[in-house]
C-alpha cells in the first residue's frame, strides 16, 4: 500500500515528503489512518545526529544504517485493518501510538516496568517489524511507528485504545511528551506536597513536568528556560517562579527554600549536556533527587561535577524513559485527567501544520517559537 510520509535521508538533511510503500500486514500488525502527529524533539535528534549511532560503532556492531528514516512517533488515528492474530483492536477503534512498546511478557514487563520492555532495543534501528520501502530501498521507521504519514503500519504492542471522544490532536500528545514529563516529576522524582521543585528546560517534556509537580502539591516550582515565551507559559501551567538560567535561579531557590535548595530537580533541556546536568545537581538539596529526562548526544560521556557533593549530601541522580510509567495504564489515566479538566493539553498546542510543512514546524521548534506543534491530516 502506498502512502505519503516525511523522511530523513541523513544527518543535517531536511525532511522529504514523498510516497512510500508500506510493508505487508503481519498477524500482529494494525493499519492506522493517522489523524494527528506531534512534532516531538526526539525526531529532531535524528536530524541533528544526537541520536544517530556513531559510524565507527555501527560498523563494529554490524548494524545497518539508520537512514532513510520515516519520522514521527507521537500519533493518533483510526484503525482501518488488523492482522489475523490481533484481538485487542478492531476496525474503527481510536488509538494512540506508544513510542515504547509493551509486550507484557519480557522480564521488565512482567516485573511491572513496561517502559523498559525488551522490544525497545530495536527503536532506533531498521526492524523486521515493518518492512517499508522508499524508492526501492528498505527504510528505518522511527520507534517502529512512523506517524509522519497518512497511514502507518504498527505492531499491536505499540498501540493504546482511547475513547473516541478524545480529540485526535490531544490524543497524539499522550504518546510521549506528556507522560514523559508528568511521570518524571510525579513518578520518578516522587514529588510530594510542599516540595521545592525546579524544572530545567520548558519544552514539550518540561512543561508537563511543571504540570505534574503542581498536581503533586509542590509548594514552589521554578521553571528555568532562556526563552521568555516558555517562561510565561510555565506560569500558566503551574510554575510559581521563572528564571532564564540555573545561575539566575540559584539565589531565588536559596531564598524560597531557606537555604535547603530543591527537593526535586527535573532536567529536560532540548539537548542534554554534561554541564547542564552539573548545574542541575548544584541546585539539588541534601538527600534530594535530580532526574535526567533530556536526550544527550551519544558522544556525551562526562559530567563535570564534584563527586564528594553527591556522596556527602546523599543526593540521588536518576534517569528516566517515558517518565517511568507504563503506557497501557498511563495514557488512559492521563486522558481521563484531561477529560475531567485536571490536565491541560489543548493549551500545549501552539501551531498546527499540514504534513507538507513538517520542516516549517521543526524550524519553529528550533527557533523557540512554539511550545508544541502538531501535524494534522
Amino acid at each position: 500500500m502506498k502512502t505519503r510520509a516525511a523522511l530523513l535521508t541523513g544527518v543535517g538533511e531536511r525532511w522529504i515528503v514523498d510516497d512510500i510503500e508500506l510493508g505487508e500486514l503481519g498477524p500482529q500488525d494494525v493499519m492506522i489512518e493517522i489523524k494527528a502527529a506531534g512534532l516531538c524533539h526526539s525526531d529532531e535528534h535524528m536530524s541533528s545526529g544526537d541520536m544517530v549511532i556513531p559510524e565507527k560503532t555501527r560498523l563494529a556492531l554490524g548494524l545497518p544504517s539508520q537512514f532513510p528514516l520515516i519520522g514521527g512517533h507521537e500519533g493518533a488515528g483510526v484503525v482501518v485493518e488488523v492482522g489475523s492474530s490481533v484481538q485487542r483492536f478492531a476496525v474503527g477503534d481510536h488509538v494512540v501510538t506508544s513510542f515504547m512498546p509493551a509486550c507484557g511478557m519480557c522480564p521488565s514487563c512482567v516485573d511491572g516496568r513496561q517502559y523498559l520492555c525488551d522490544l525497545g532495543a530495536s527503536l532506533l534501528q531498521k526492524s523486521e517489524i515493518a518492512k517499508h520501502t522508499w524508492r526501492g530501498e528498505q527504510t528505518n521507521v522511527y520507534s517502529n511507528l512512523g506517524t509522519f504519514a497518512e497511514y502507518a503500519l504498527v505492531h499491536e504492542y505499540s498501540l493504546i485504545k482511547v475513547d473516541p471522544e478524545l480529540p485526535f490532536e490531544i490524543a497524539a500528545l499522550l504518546s510521549c511528551g506528556v507522560p514523559t514529563g508528568w511521570g518524571a516529576a510525579v513518578v520518578r522524582a516522587g514529588t510530594r506536597p510542599g516540595d521545592v521543585v525546579a524544572v530545567v528546560g520548558i519544552g514539550g517534556i518540561g512543561i508537563n513536568a511543571v504540570q505534574g509537580a503542581a498536581a503533586a502539591g509542590a509548594r514552589v516550582i521554578v521553571a528555568i528556560d532562556p526563552v521568555e515565551m516558555k517562561q510565561k507559559k510555565a506560569l500558566e501551567f503551574g510554575a510559581t517562579h521563572t528564571a532564564g538560567s540555573v545561575d539566575e535561579a540559584r539565589p531565588l531557590i536559596q531564598e524560597l527554600s531557606r537555604g535547603r535548595l530543591c527537593d526535586r530537580v527535573i532536567v529536560a533541556p532540548s539537548v542534554l549536556y554534561g554541564d547542564i546536568l552539573s548545574g542541575a545537581m548544584s541546585i539539588t538539596g541534601k538527600g534530594s533527587t535530580c532526574v535526567a529526562v533530556g536526550v544527550a548526544p551519544f558522544s556525551q560521556t562526562e559530567i563535570p561535577m564534584a563527586l564528594h557533593d553527591l556522596v556527602l549530601w546523599s543526593k540521588e541522580l536518576k534517569g528516566t524513559i517515558f517518565g517511568s510509567m507504563n503506557p497501557r495504564t498511563a495514557i488512559p489515566n492521563l486522558a481521563a485527567l484531561y477529560a475531567s479538566g485536571q490536565l491541560k493539553l489543548q493549551e500545549l498546542i501552539t501551531r498546527r501544520y499540514p504534513l507538507d510543512e513538517v520542516n516549517n514546524g521543526y524550524d519553529d521548534l528550533r527557533n523557540g517559537e512554539i511550545l508544541r506543534g502538531v501535524i494534522t491530516t
